[in-house]
């Protein structure tokens, strides 16, 4: 039984990119930049991860239609990485063919471990041929994210840092949460020396007190990094920082593939399950 959207709303636009035009244009209004994520992953056919696309460059011309200040945030799984990481290479090259052409920015979102590494590889070829259009996301609590940060700045790539909303193993993974803050804080020094324009995507007051007080120390203007959040989670802290003169960006997922989307945001914070339970009373 599929359960009603009802109780993804508090983090999902809507089922569909229309239904998500209206919030997206009220954030943009605020002065708030915009990720839109079409929800999904680990497509097992090639037709659908073709279509998968297709919808995609369909979002782009949205975007560019509409007016909205507003990149967009993809899965490689969704392009059929799961059935042949060539096929899942053509799909993604075809989809930045277009950002490219129409100067729109790709952000290659990261999955669970498993891959971690394919993602990486593919995101630098990617990298090689499209430059300043595709970018990725590193995961603070893998083990592994230390090496991959300094790999990744010295090729001066486009990175979102976060602490990571997957579960993984105590092998490859922190575990306590004061561990991840520290990997992410000395992350976070690599790229802010060495990388362009850094961007940040944390809920956790520590890690946005620590920036906003780490650049002021360092002399790193306000405006050659982003503070990222996700949608539906404090919109009034994003528009305090972006009065303050910080740039923001709100990740603004859509689409009627949100249960796994939804059920780990209930799992990142107890909080979130009242955020629902409210909402849930509201309507």
């Amino acid at each position: 039984m599929k359960l009603p959207f009802i109780f993804a709303k508090r983090f999902v636009a809507g089922e569909s990119f229309t239904e998500s035009i209206p919030k997206a244009k009220e954030l943009n209004k605020k002065d708030l930049k915009l990720t839109l994520d079409l929800l999904g992953e680990n497509v097992k056919d090639k037709q659908t991860a073709t279509e998968t696309v297709d919808n995609y460059i369909k979002l782009l011309d949205g975007i560019k239609e509409h007016g909205l200040d507003s990149s967009i945030s993809i899965k490689i799984t969704m392009m059929g990485l799961d059935i042949d990481e060539d096929f899942c290479r053509e799909n993604l090259f075809r989809l930045l063919d277009v950002a490219q052409k129409h100067d729109q920015f790709v952000r290659i979102d990261m999955e669970g471990s498993d891959y971690t590494q394919i993602t990486l590889d593919i995101f630098q070829e990617a990298f090689e041929k499209y430059g300043k259009h595709v970018g990725t996301v590193i995961q603070s609590m893998l083990l592994r994210s230390n090496n991959d940060i300094k790999t990744l700045a010295e090729l001066g790539a486009d990175i979102r840092l976060v602490k990571g909303a997957y579960k993984e193993p105590s092998e490859i993974a922190l575990q306590n949460m004061p561990d991840i803050r520290e990997a992410f804080k000395d992350q976070a020094k690599v790229l802010l020396e060495k990388t362009k324009f850094p961007r940040f995507g944390t809920h956790d007051d520590e890690l946005i007190d620590w920036l906003k007080a780490y650049s002021a120390q360092n002399n790193i203007p306000k405006d050659r990094f982003e503070f990222q959040m996700l949608y539906g989670l404090r919109e009034d802290t994003m528009v305090q920082l972006t009065d303050e003169g910080f740039k923001t960006r709100i990740y603004v997922p859509f689409g009627t593939d949100w249960l796994p989307y939804f059920t780990r945001r209930l799992a990142e914070r107890k909080e979130n399950i009242w955020f629902v339970l409210s909402t849930m009373f509201k309507s």
